[in-house]
């Protein structure tokens, strides 16, 4: 059994139960790992602190992660609370709903802006602001999915700003190496969550899935959490840069 006692994890991303982050910070507490979970605005508050009264010793931050300022309070306020940190997950996207329907062809510009600030360089960015917290070496973990490498119909501008995030994983990996901190991405098949909402036919995409999958079936959030941890622990000491599969087997079928 994973124990992450003594080990403070930070998890972007919570926006209700359906979220992947709620998956992998069930995962991690119930390892014994410290909490700090985060949540983008007062909007989603309410909710997401319900959800992390029940994760006992858990603490709930306001953070957009679009905003630098808000990154910076946050990571002082953690060093202060915590001192150190062992684990980031980011589990955060966002593409505007226009540009994830009709043809791909008429992305716009700010939406393709937006995409790549809020869903690629926030991983950049929170993982900058945790480096100099990780002193004890570290393990970062974002969220992708198949899109970023073959064409998913409705995906559209979230597929190129998941090929983005997969990238931005290597460079990471590479750059902080030499702290040793890991960095690496979980692709996820598909989940309804609240993000995965907005594109279109979802679940015809979860048939699909099913259908095709060698397990015939799809994933739930707690099954990404699970990988979560295993990247999360000492298990995965010598992975990073990789893009590690959580969709029953999906990515290896042709046809």
């Amino acid at each position: 059994m994973i124990n992450l006692s003594g080990k403070t994890a930070v998890v972007f991303g919570l926006a209700n139960k359906r979220s992947i982050a709620w998956g992998i910070a069930q995962k991690l507490h119930a390892a014994g790992a410290q909490l700090a979970i985060c949540y983008q605005n007062e909007r989603m508050k309410l909710e997401a602190e319900g959800l992390i009264s029940e994760l006992p010793g858990a603490a709930g931050f306001q953070c957009d992660v679009s905003v630098d300022r808000e990154i910076d309070a946050l990571f002082s306020t953690l060093k202060d609370k915590y001192g150190k940190l062992d684990i980031l997950v980011h589990a955060v996207a966002f593409a505007p709903a226009a540009d994830l329907k009709g043809d791909f062809i008429n992305t716009s510009r700010d939406g393709f802006r937006v995409a790549m600030d809020v869903s690629v360089y926030s991983l950049i960015a929170v993982s900058r602001a945790a480096a100099p917290l990780m002193t004890d070496g570290g393990s970062v973990i974002t969220l992708t999915y198949y899109a970023s490498e073959k064409v998913v119909p409705h995906y559209n501008l979230m597929a190129i700003a998941k090929a983005g995030l997969e990238c931005a994983t290597r460079y990471l990996a590479s750059s902080l190496g030499p702290k040793n901190i890991r960095v690496n991405a979980i692709s996820a098949g598909p989940i309804k969550t609240l993000a995965a909402r907005g594109v279109g036919d979802l679940s015809e995409m979860m048939r699909v899935h099913t259908e095709k999958s060698p397990l015939h079936r799809n994933v739930d959030q707690l099954e990404v959490g699970g990988a979560a941890l295993f990247l999360a622990s000492d298990l995965s000491s010598a992975i990073t840069g990789e893009v590690l599969y959580v969709d029953c087997g999906y990515n290896i079928m042709g046809f």
